[in-house]
């Protein structure tokens, strides 16, 4: 299926990422953590498709995303990140069917790079509107700088979740950490009980599932999806 999309509203969140809201149309369905294939409605485009994460819930009547937007032609994202970060309201995109190998499978950790984060916060928003509390789930994030972590405000506030923020860049911030290792994950892992969410850069995703290895995570706990 292949469908148009309009555009309700766009909002910063941060210096480089936005909070966009679209119209859903019938029959487009999905479960948290998936993501969806999107591309700009405009000639030079349509054809440039990149994957985004639903942050809105199932039975919610709108569409929502949490978009970062990158420099033209840097990594690899062609500037499409970037106009879709300078859309307006009315504006329409072009989606094809949901995908995406992260859905919510217990409690667990989250481990997060970037905008890799993004898959967690429908399935942490679904857990809350289930449980009333997300008690025995923790969220390890890692950012550049301070200025970069997406949402902070609104993981603190989930009742009962656990944040671990670290920035890799700021060595001035008390969040300064070089990188998510082993000896982190310890700290806030129980392997046997735990379920392990790993979503960033493919590089960090081999580096976690060996890290998890590593201090006794099985291989079945742990569930990965790679996010430019």
């Amino acid at each position: 299926m292949s469908c148009k999309l309009t555009l309700q509203s766009i909002e910063p969140v941060t210096h480089d990422v936005h909070h966009l809201v679209f119209d859903r149309p019938e029959g487009l369905d999905f479960v948290p953590g998936q993501e969806i294939d999107m591309a700009l409605d405009r000639d030079g485009w349509r054809e440039e498709r990149r994957p985004f994460t639903f942050t809105s819930l199932p039975g919610q009547d709108r569409l929502e995303f949490v978009i970062k937007s990158y420099p033209e032609s840097a990594d690899g994202h062609d500037g499409v990140t970037e106009r879709i970060g300078r859309m307006q309201p009315g504006d329409t995109v072009l989606v094809e069917e949901p995908w995406g190998a992260i859905e919510d499978k217990g409690d667990g950790v989250f481990i997060a790079g970037g905008a890799g984060v993004t898959p967690f916060i429908a399935i942490l928003r679904k857990k809350l509107e289930e449980a009333g509390t997300l008690e025995g789930n923790t969220l390890v994030f890692s950012n550049k700088t301070e200025a970069d972590i997406i949402l902070r405000e609104t993981f603190e506030g989930m009742p009962g979740l656990k944040t671990v923020f670290l920035v890799t860049d700021e060595k001035t911030s008390p969040l300064h950490r070089t990188q998510i290792d082993g000896e982190l994950l310890a700290q806030v892992v129980t392997p046997g009980r735990d379920v392990c969410y790993v979503c960033g850069p493919d590089a960090m995703l081999d580096d976690m599932a060996e890290a998890l290895r590593g201090i006794g995570v099985g291989e079945d706990r742990i569930v990965t999806e790679e996010f430019d």
